[in-house]
């Protein structure tokens, strides 16, 4: 689709096509700049990017979820219009070496500002689409570093690399258990007995509007105070020093420290298949971002309560928070009905994945 998006748009076929998939996080939220592990998986959703190098500075976007095409140079700054991702990804690629400018057409399966990686598949499918046409051969490694700078240098989101690495590595029906500080992953199956399912809560939610940061400036304080770079792996004694000082910060490395404990033992429950086990931890872990990093709003967490009722083993937010997506764990045969009654209780949601 995004191929004949460019032909009517740009008048000629695009010289590369290719598709990034999104991302739902099972477990592991907030640890990836905090050294933890994390738990993504890779969904049959995602973006298609189609391309064609240009000789000047100029970069024309267009994408099928907006109507205009939108022209901008590289010598621009972001402005918070949604074409800012392909403008920093094309200037990411051009500090790499690769061409000056660019004619893109994206089609997009996956909602903006859901916590599902829509910025992280555009930003990573540009530069490995430029990287082709280019002749420059990026490892995956190298590709979602490089998307994370435009991230967090043009856009300005202080994000981790976890999203990055799982659209770049992971493909449908894989589960990346990721080491944050050394990058090592392991690629694990999904069940075949159950279901990740992906449900938008309706409450909508933008990264760039100061919340993310402000958990990312109280995790850092955390780091501050303990002298590490590495808050998911201080230990419970060195969590207990913080109690004396200010209370958010304590719950923030609290979170942090048994996030990434959690994530541990759910990577290895997905492995053994103990989808019992696996529900918990996710059911914890919402838990945990509710009540120690604050991230979510009550209609989210009605839904996670309604969820678990109605026979979900699992249910919590995923992504940055505020809104946004939720990931359930729902065994197959029970997964229409639980669906069914879940929007009866909550018409705003709907299915993304």
């Amino acid at each position: 689709m995004s191929a004949k998006l460019f032909q009517e748009t740009f008048g000629s076929a695009p010289t590369a096509t290719m598709f990034t998939p999104g991302r739902v996080n099972i477990l592991g939220e907030h640890t990836d700049y905090n050294g933890g592990l994390v738990l993504p998986a890779a969904l049959d959703i995602g973006v298609t990017i189609s391309i064609r190098l240009r000789k000047d500075k100029q970069v024309r976007v267009i994408s099928d979820a907006f109507e205009a095409v939108t022209e901008r140079v590289l010598s621009e700054r972001a402005t918070g219009h949604w074409s800012d991702y392909a403008l920093g990804a094309v200037r990411e690629a051009r500090q790499l070496g690769f061409s000056v400018g660019a004619d893109i057409a994206m089609t997009t399966t996956l909602p903006f500002g859901a916590g599902i990686s829509s910025s992280a598949a555009v930003c990573v499918g540009i530069l490995r689409a430029l990287g082709k046409e280019n002749g420059h051969t990026l490892s995956p490694e190298e590709t979602a570093m490089a998307a994370r700078r435009v991230e967090t240098n043009f856009i300005g989101v202080p994000c981790g690399i976890m999203d990055q690495m799982a659209v770049a590595v992971a493909e449908p029906g894989q589960a990346m258990a990721l080491d944050t500080r050394s990058l090592a992953y392991e690629l694990i199956a999904l069940p075949q007995t159950h279901t990740l399912a992906v449900i938008h809560s309706g409450v909508q939610r933008k990264l760039n509007e100061g919340r993310y940061a402000e958990r990312k400036a109280e995790c850092d304080a955390a780091k501050k105070a303990l002298g590490t770079d590495d808050l998911c792996l201080i230990t419970e004694e060195e969590l207990a020093t913080l109690r004396d000082g200010p209370a958010n910060i304590y719950r923030r490395a609290r979170h942090c420290l048994r996030e990434h404990r959690r994530t541990l033992v759910a990577a290895k429950a997905l492995k053994d298949g103990d989808m019992d086990q696996l529900g918990r931890l996710m059911i914890e872990g919402h838990a945990s971002i509710r009540d120690d990093f604050e991230i979510t709003v009550p209609a989210v967490d009605a839904i996670v309560e309604d969820a678990i009722s109605l026979g979900a083993l699992g249910a919590r937010q995923t992504g940055g928070g505020f809104g946004g997506c939720l990931v359930l764990l729902i065994e197959n045969s029970k997964v229409a009905d639980c669906l069914t009654a879940l929007s009866e209780r909550h018409p705003k949601i709907w299915r993304v994945a």
